[in-house]
């Protein structure tokens, strides 16, 4: 299984099953919509790309593995309401929920 495989099913697998959820092709991965919002995308070599709250951008850059996210080959910065994880960020299934968990409160929060 290829690491971006293997991690679409630990989100599938994280992910609330009371809620509405649904898989797109976005950002050149494969973006998790919940109840119709974008809260993650999986990257090719297994990063996740996750929708934050801008007013947590610098305190989440703090934690492993946490980068600023940038779009396509030109690199441009997409802002402070996004986070790059790379695939050590989100190895263990307590990183990743975590990760989730920051989504979706963002999610919920914005909504």
């Amino acid at each position: 299984m290829s690491p971006r495989d293997d991690l679409c099913a630990r989100v599938r697998a994280a992910l609330p099953a009371e809620r509405s959820v649904r898989e797109v092709s976005m950002f050149g991965g494969r973006a998790f919509m919940v109840d119709e919002a974008m809260v993650v995308s999986v990257g090719s070599d297994g990063d996740l790309l996750v929708r934050i709250d801008p007013e947590r951008h610098e305190e989440l850059l703090t934690r492993p593995g946490a980068h600023p996210a940038v779009m396509g080959a030109s690199e441009q910065p997409m802002g402070p309401g996004w986070l790059r994880i790379d695939a050590d960020g989100v190895a263990r299934d307590a990183d990743l929920h975590g990760w989730i968990e920051i989504a979706l409160d963002h999610r919920d929060g914005a909504a």
